[in-house]
């Protein structure tokens, strides 16, 4: 059920609903973000929307070619807009880019428009998930893995400060998922 034409994606009269909030996912990249939001649009009903393949569709590129020819901070930059696009959308699930919540800008929007949760994975974890993966331009360097655990150092402490709630993710997908309908259930009225 993933849905990326702006018309499918509520209103921002709607995002005022406490029931309609955005559910917002987090993590550093390989965390799951992508599979626990189409599992949760599954058991919700609500649409995904996986915030790079939304800024792909935009721009009518991959990130890794995005990020050849402009760099990352022209990257960041269509993050950001896209950002302030799903935001004024209502009763999303919504998976950001690894990182999407760098900018204090970013953060500011979105936790006025959802419930921000990280998807908590152990480094050696990521490291087995990510071992063969060719996509993600911040990884394709000879100092890969030094890389990745610099960046994941550095990155934590920002998803932990941005997030509303963490979420242990190194279960399998449905039991993330359930995890956060779980907290969700406990916070609605």
């Amino acid at each position: 059920m993933e849905i990326l034409e702006k018309e499918n994606l509520g209103t921002p009269e709607q995002a005022a609903d406490p029931l309609r909030r955005n559910i917002l996912l987090c993590g550093f990249m390989g965390c799951g973000k992508s599979t626990v939001g189409k599992k949760l649009s599954k058991l919700t009903g609500r649409p995904f929307v996986d915030m790079d393949r939304y800024i792909e569709k935009q721009q009518g590129k991959t990130i890794a070619a995005i990020f050849a020819e402009s760099g990352e901070e022209a990257f960041r930059k269509m993050e950001t807009q896209a950002v302030r696009e799903l935001a004024q959308k209502s009763g999303l699930i919504l998976a950001l880019g690894g990182g999407t919540v760098l900018r204090e800008e970013n953060c500011r929007i979105l936790r006025e428009s959802g419930i921000l949760f990280l998807l908590d994975v152990p480094f050696p974890a990521l490291k087995e998930r990510l071992k063969n993966d060719t996509t993600r331009p911040l990884l394709q360097r000879p100092d890969r893995e030094e890389a990745m655990q610099r960046l994941f150092l550095e990155r934590m402490p920002l998803y932990r400060k941005a997030a509303d709630q963490v979420v242990p993710a190194g279960a399998p997908c449905a039991v993330v998922a359930q995890r956060i309908l779980e907290f969700l259930n406990a916070e609605m009225p």
